[in-house]
């Protein structure tokens, strides 16, 4: 019998993309790295990409808007202590490089003999996203046509749906990492995201329903009618809901999250603070607390870059490193925080994967992957039983957070009233206001209902956007401020 050798994975056909399009083989790459080395540094690595884009947007029942772009270059850095230079060239040959790497180096005024650079060893813990076409490469007229039916369906869906704005992104990125450590790591990551906001109106009042989804697979998965027709049916759901939606009340009062995307607030009021720059420079509220109670029994926080297909996951981050299932709150104590090379060496602890940037043109910095609490053993009827009279809210909008102090302001795009421990009138206008160390302390109850957010968000931290995932069980939380529209 015959043996049929594995499909080859997305760190080996990087590092073969990079080689066959830009000749950047391993003796090019030591070459640029020794480069950066001439100077008296602690670490030196260089990033490749090469991405493709393309978008289609959808309004009024046309194609309002269409791109598609290519982006590729090299970023190169250079540490020394606490200290970074950085440079980034368009151009990928190894000319630039080695510019770029001179320019990097000169956070340092000592020169050293750099020795040699072994740049072989592949990294490929995991292969968490293999596609057999890439999602830009589906004609762009399959993309239209997908919108033209979310459109139609939408508009059949209810006589008060007045407008539909749909939309579907594709990317597809190559990278290529490789450092004075040895390492060299490739990866190949896929991208889409779905998304339609509906405008409702009743000749009284207009509201808006939005739903969206993605993640790191093919494009086909979301051009099934049983995927995005659950999708707009739920924008249209919410949209009309908010038509007869009630003024929110304001006040203290206990509040239960629903499950799935409420874990935004988890990620902002409570995620960033435990990122380790914020902490190696003694800015977060969580500062120097390893070991120390943070919130209730029974909260357990994990950050998994790990999980298969899912939008914040990555075969290895930004600097090379594997990612990993991270636990940061373990039955309310504080175990650890997410690190990247650099904050992971000034605070004597290992790198967790977490070393992201947005692109070759920006610095990585420890960022979150998927973020998310796990389940409890509480039934989610109970714990709405358990509240005389409260707020559900089921999904989230924007938000503000301070790091620093912790304090938080979010609103609610899908919320109700809970009177006599049953859900009532749904309500418009209610925010959540609150400290995330504080809050983490007044959950009660914890849902055993855990699920993930369906693949949109996007992580904002320093002027960069990464995508990330986030997720919870339905908890309850007590006494927390709401802010209402009311009078």
């Amino acid at each position: 019998m015959s043996q049929r050798d594995d499909p080859p994975t997305s760190a080996a056909t990087a590092v073969d993309f990079f080689r066959d399009r830009f000749g950047l083989d391993e003796n090019a790459l030591a070459a640029s790295l020794g480069t950066a080395l001439e100077r008296s540094v602690d670490y030196a690595d260089l990033f490749f990409e090469y991405s493709t884009q393309d978008s289609v947007s959808l309004e009024e029942g046309i194609v309002k808007s269409g791109s598609r772009h290519l982006e590729q270059g090299v970023g190169v850095r250079a540490q020394q202590g606490e200290r970074q230079g950085y440079a980034h060239s368009d151009d990928i040959d190894v000319e630039s490089v080695q510019l770029a790497a001179a320019t990097a180096r000169a956070i340092s005024d000592q020169s050293r003999d750099p020795g040699s650079v072994a740049v072989r060893r592949h990294t490929s813990a995991h292969d968490l996203y293999p596609v057999a076409l890439a999602p830009t490469d589906v004609p762009v007229q399959t993309k239209i046509d997908l919108l033209g039916e979310m459109d139609a369906y939408a508009r059949s869906l209810d006589p008060r749906v007045k407008e539909v704005m749909a939309s579907v992104i594709c990317q597809y990125r190559h990278l290529l990492i490789a450092g004075s450590d040895g390492r060299l790591a490739g990866d190949i990551r896929p991208l889409v995201r779905l998304n339609v906001q509906v405008i409702v109106g009743d000749g009284k009042s207009m509201e808006i329903g939005y739903q969206g989804m993605g993640g790191r697979y093919e494009l086909a998965r979301l051009l099934a009618p049983e995927v995005w027709k659950p999708l707009v049916d739920e924008a249209v759901r919410v949209g009309t809901l908010n038509l007869d939606a009630e003024a929110c009340p304001a006040g203290q009062m206990d509040v239960v999250l629903g499950p799935g995307w409420p874990g935004i607030l988890l990620h902002e009021a409570v995620g960033h603070g435990l990122e380790g720059d914020f902490n190696r420079k003694k800015t977060s509220a969580f500062t120097d607390r390893v070991g120390e109670r943070v919130a209730s029994p029974g909260v357990t926080v994990i950050d998994d870059g790990t999980l298969a297909e899912r939008r914040g996951s990555l075969n290895v981050d930004d600097e090379g490193t594997p990612t990993q299932r991270t636990t940061l709150i373990e039955d309310g104590i504080l175990v650890g925080y997410m690190q990247d090379q650099l904050n992971a060496r000034l605070m004597g602890v290992p790198a967790t994967g977490n070393g992201r940037r947005e692109s070759y043109a920006h610095l990585p910095m420890p960022r979150m992957t998927n973020t998310f609490m796990l389940a409890g053993t509480d039934d989610p009827q109970d714990i709405l039983r358990s509240v005389q009279n409260g707020l559900y809210a089921v999904s989230f909008g924007g938000g503000q957070v301070d790091i620093t102090s912790g304090k938080f302001v979010f609103s609610a795009n899908e919320a109700y009233k809970i009177e006599n421990g049953r859900i009532g009138a749904p309500v418009k206008g209610a925010t959540l206001i609150g400290n995330g160390p504080e809050v983490m302390q007044r959950i009660s109850r914890i849902g055993n209902d855990l699920e993930l957010d369906l693949g949109v968000g996007t992580c904002g931290k320093d002027g960069q956007g990464v995508p990330v995932g986030v997720g919870m069980p339905t908890i309850r939380i007590d006494g927390i401020t709401v802010g209402g529209t009311q009078g």
